[in-house]
């Protein structure tokens, strides 16, 4: 047995009703807060669940970031990490945090000794003008911190 599927004609109540649906979801989805961005204790959570418990301590990292970024989309960030890079004593990972996306986790390299040095350039969107915070996990198991602010003028992450 084949059903066939009837067209239904479409009345002018089923026009307005339709209509009325669209704009209702239009006007809800612009009374709608704009997007998140992360705060101190999803920046501490998302730090947390990298490195534990560890206590960072300043230094040894050397951030480069411009002072003030034209565009969110396309902002540089290079990093190094004053190792030796030994099997003794090296860096295992670095990551990168920035406080006023959305999300505040960025970025992870990874490291060996074979890697030479502890040291990259790449370029990330910025939502707005925020802090970027790099952890260095050294291969002692101990954590290093550096933090540099970035305003930015036109931000990238959808804003």
């Amino acid at each position: 047995m084949i059903n066939k599927l009837e067209m239904q004609p479409v009345t002018r109540r089923d026009l307005l009703r339709y209509a009325g649906t669209g704009a209702l979801a239009a006007v809800a989805a612009g009374l709608l807060p704009a997007m998140a961005q992360a705060d101190a204790k999803m920046m501490a959570d998302a730090m947390k669940k990298l490195i534990g418990d560890k206590k960072p301590t300043d230094g040894k990292i050397t951030l480069e970031l411009p002072q003030i970024a034209e565009n969110g989309r396309t902002v540089p960030i290079g990093f190094e990490v004053d190792s030796p890079m030994t099997d003794a004593d090296h860096v295992k990972s670095v990551h990168i945090f920035a406080d006023g996306n959305p999300r505040p986790d960025v970025a992870s390299f990874h490291f060996t000794p074979q890697s030479g040095t502890a040291k990259v350039g790449v370029r990330i969107r910025l939502a707005k003008t925020q802090n970027i915070v790099a952890l260095a996990e050294m291969s002692d198991g101990s954590v290093y911190m550096g933090k540099a602010p970035v305003k930015v003028t036109i931000g990238g992450c959808g804003g």
